[in-house]
């Protein structure tokens, strides 16, 4: 199993939740210290070279907009972690190329970062939350076939060496594509695709990808999982699935004494309870199936999460298992089960910083987890095992 420690780069200096509708969206920025924003930009890259230091990969996303993740623009960070690291991995998850215009200036940064890196990068693709829709001045309809279309295009452009060509697709068009540089490893990175939907997950399977779930708890990650390998088998590329093609993402913190790690893992939940987001933002009409959409429209809250807005506990989030957190012996068991009961996965995608969990905290997650689990993990999970249930 491979462990990736991950940040949001979150800025939590807000003003009481009563005294606004959305953290997404529409909360002004002039609730955004610059000064602030520029000492969390170090400590987050300073904690990714920790992570290294210890012997973890690192991954990092975008988002738009919202104080949850201030990393509008991930090729950015992605390209200076490139030049300050020198042997960690690198996963972008991911590029919401749903909601971006140019698929083709993707491929371009993508293949440059990886230049820079010598061939470190893992590039993700995501189709984009709900809540993205607005800030990107995008069409929630279609956006599952935007997404495909663009990723399509860019494995393309990594791919051809011998001149331009031209794409004249539903909903992207370019001439003359040519793009230089091309990508450093051969035939181009390894591609990730993150879904939360079975349906979505057997798309991903077709295409041998590597599926990435967030915080999806136990039953759900097990349904993603058998929806994945089902597109896999039906695709053809064998009945055996690798582990190393499936990767979950949880809220994670480890410390040498259960006092100490509830406390870190307190302060972790500060993503789930500040996530405050206007109804007009969760559900743009388009954005989900008209099943779902009905559904919601009759009352059923389709994000799990936002029912523990505000209420969220360290012991009610382990239970539903986004988040692992406690002694290195707790957190161990804790993800073991989990691993356990979805048929595994060899991913580890642990969000170990956000909200009020300051410089030093972070570091001490970040450490006791890489010397005391992650070996743990790597001697009890091979990469090489089959994924399934018996």
């Amino acid at each position: 199993m491979k462990a990736w420690h991950f940040s949001e780069n979150a800025y939590p200096y807000l003003p009481p939740s009563d005294e606004f509708d959305s953290i997404r969206v529409t909360l002004p920025n002039r609730n955004y210290d610059p000064r602030k924003g520029a000492a969390l930009y170090d400590r987050y890259l300073d904690e990714w070279l920790i992570a290294e230091a210890e012997g973890m990969d690192i991954m990092l996303n975008e988002h738009h907009q919202t104080a949850t993740c201030v990393d509008p623009a991930a090729p950015l960070v992605l390209a200076a972690l490139a030049r300050l690291t020198s042997k960690a991995r690198l996963l972008i998850l991911g590029n919401p190329v749903a909601n971006r215009r140019q698929p083709v200036r993707v491929a371009e940064e993508m293949a440059m970062v990886d230049i820079l890196s010598k061939g470190r990068v893992e590039v993700g693709f995501v189709r984009g939350v709900p809540y993205e829709i607005s800030a990107a001045n995008s069409n929630p309809v279609r956006m599952n076939e935007r997404q495909w279309e663009a990723m399509d295009l860019i494995v393309k452009a990594w791919t051809t060496h011998d001149g331009p060509f031209s794409h004249e697709g539903r909903f992207f068009h370019h001439r003359m594509v040519n793009i230089w540089p091309r990508p450093y490893q051969a035939p181009h990175p390894p591609i990730w695709v993150s879904t939360m939907s079975p349906s979505g997950a057997a798309r991903v399977g077709e295409h041998g990808y590597i599926q990435a779930t967030f915080l999806t708890g136990f039953d759900s990650t097990r349904a993603v999982y058998d929806g994945y390998r089902r597109g896999w088998r039906q695709a053809g590329l064998g009945n055996d699935v690798p582990v190393n093609r499936l990767a979950y993402a949880a809220l994670v913190y480890t410390a040498p004494t259960e006092a100490e790690a509830y406390a870190g893992a307190e302060k972790l939940l500060w993503y789930i309870t500040a996530n405050k987001v206007a109804k007009q933002f969760m559900y743009p009409p388009g954005y989900m199936p008209l099943e779902a959409q009905a559904k919601q429209m009759r009352g059923a809250a389709l994000d799990p999460h936002m029912g523990l807005l505000g209420k969220a506990t360290v012991e009610k989030a382990i239970e539903s298992g986004i988040m692992f957190a406690g002694t290195p012996d707790q957190v161990f068991k804790q993800i073991k089960k989990l691993y356990d009961h979805v048929g595994g996965f060899g991913h580890l995608l642990n969000m170990g910083q956000a909200g009020f969990l300051e410089h030093e905290e972070t570091a001490l997650g970040i450490r006791t987890f890489a010397r005391e689990v992650y070996p743990r993990l790597k001697d009890a999970f091979a990469d090489d095992v089959i994924s399934g249930r018996d």
